[in-house]
Formats: structure tokens, sequence, C-alpha cells
């Protein structure tokens, strides 16, 4: 299939589609990582220049003050319309995407989850932590419901 018919007005609106996905998606991750991590302890801050660590490492990040945590926030939103693009793109090709979004943004957002903490993790600058079962679970679920849905959801809203 060639772009334009990918990105044709009479497939959707996909900068809606991928604005309001992404947004949403990052807003609710953020906000869940704040509530989760700040129950063990975690402020908001060095949270987010934990993200931006990934660029510049935990050093560099720490060290960065506000600018480096929003530089974090940056990231953080930049991963998050890059996956709904990706899902919008996707769903171009496989109508199962859009008919069955709930079930699709189950997986999506383990898939997504998988793909940041075992590809683009281990890849980055940020520091290593190590395996913990509880946190892993944690993360699945907020991925499933603070990305996963969101994202399939609105892509298929702004997909009819």
């Amino acid at each position: 299939m060639n772009a334009s018919a990918v990105l044709s007005p009479q497939r959707g609106r996909p900068g809606a589609a991928i604005v309001w996905a992404g947004s949403a998606a990052g807003s609710l991750d953020i906000t869940a990582a704040f509530l989760v991590y700040g129950h063990f302890g975690l402020k908001p801050i060095p949270l987010l220049q934990g993200i931006a660590a990934g660029l510049l490492g935990p050093s560099r990040a720490l060290a960065g003050g506000l600018s480096t945590a929003a530089l974090g926030l940056a990231c953080q939103y930049f991963i998050a319309f890059s996956a709904s693009a990706v899902y919008f793109a996707a769903s171009r090709g496989f109508g199962f995407l859009l008919d069955h979004a709930v079930i699709s943004g189950a997986a999506y957002g383990i898939a997504v989850y998988f793909f940041m903490n075992r590809i683009v993790v281990p890849l980055s600058a940020a520091r290593k932590y190590p395996f913990s079962w509880e946190m892993m679970l944690i993360g699945v679920t907020i991925h499933i419901f603070c990305v996963g849905f969101p994202i399939t959801l609105l892509v298929r809203k702004y997909s009819a």
C-alpha cells in the first residue's frame, strides 16, 4: 500500500489520531509513573531526569536540574507520539487492530512495555536496574491501561 492511500482523508484523520492518542498515552503513563514511583519514594523531578538519562547518562541527567527534567518529559511524549504513529500506520494494513481495539490495546500495551524495557532501555545510556517481577507486573499493567488502550481506542475513534 502506498503512503497516499495510508494517509488519505478517506482513511481517517491521522494527525488527530496521533496527537490525541500520543497526548493521552503520554499523560496517563507519566501520571501512573509519578504515582507508582512516588509510592516507592521517588520524586517527579528525579523520575523525569531518569528518563532523560537514556540520552545523557545518569550523572549528567541528575546534574542538569529542571532542564533535564524537561528533556525527560519531552522524551516521554516523543515516545508516546511515536507509539501512536506506529499503531496508526499498522492499523491501515490490519483492520483487526481497529475492529478489536480492546484486545489490540492490551496486546499493544504489553508489546510497547517489552520493546521499551528489553530493547530501548538496554541500548540507552540509562542506569540498568535488576529484574523485578513486581515492577514488571506493575509496568505491564500500566502499559495496558495507560498506553495500549488510549492509543488503540483513540486511533479507532479518529479512523472512522
